[in-house]
């Protein structure tokens, strides 16, 4: 594989306390009761549910719920974040391979560099694609194509690699290969890798 797309939250970071956090914070600004963070963490990785409805009871988010979020998560997006083991050690060898690595990522492109930037991995990406910069976010295909465009990639050499069934979807609705990681914000049972060394043995 000569360019290797990664999922962001879940997947290469563990921003699973930050996530939760925002989303209560506007529960709780909206008067509903705190959630737990495995159950928000697994709505938000489960493709085909109104989550705004599951997380604040609404058919869609609103301009307030949405403007709570992002405040929240503005101010706090780079506490409580870590690597998940093996993940820069990985990212090194990559690079030093001349692979194109990028990032398709549910979360705004913004939040994505800074936490990315915090984290010392900005630096290894060629391209990362955000929720702001495409119509519909995983798990339609589009946010791949756009990274696959942006890179000149042939879709036979490339491969995403994510923790969630979206990230599965739009690796399939691309047409390119995929990886299922089983340390994200949901437990497989299947045709999963359960440490990133392991991602070197799939490439």
């Amino acid at each position: 594989m000569n360019t290797i797309i990664f999922d962001m939250d879940g997947t290469l970071i563990n921003s699973g306390k930050v996530i939760t956090n925002s989303i209560n914070f506007v529960r709780n600004n909206i008067g509903l009761k705190k959630m737990a963070e495995k159950e928000i963490l697994e709505y938000i990785n489960t493709p085909h549910i109104n989550t705004a409805k599951i997380l604040y009871g609404t058919e869609k988010f609103t301009q307030k719920q949405s403007k709570l979020f992002e405040d929240y998560y503005t101010e706090n997006c780079t506490k409580d974040v870590e690597l998940y083991d093996g993940i820069e050690n990985i990212l090194k060898i990559l690079h030093r391979e001349n692979k194109k690595l990028a990032i398709a990522t549910n979360a705004f492109s913004s939040f994505a560099k800074e936490m990315l930037e915090y984290l010392n991995i900005y630096k290894y990406f060629d391209v990362i694609v955000g929720a702001d910069m495409v119509e519909k976010p995983k798990p339609n295909p589009e946010m791949i194509l756009k990274v696959i465009q942006n890179l000149n990639a042939h879709k036979s050499s490339t491969i995403l690699i994510g923790d969630s069934h979206k990230d599965r979807l739009s690796a399939q609705s691309a047409e390119i290969k995929f990886l299922l990681v089983n340390w994200g914000f949901s437990e497989h049972s299947e045709n999963v890798i359960n440490s990133a060394e392991e991602i070197l043995e799939h490439l």
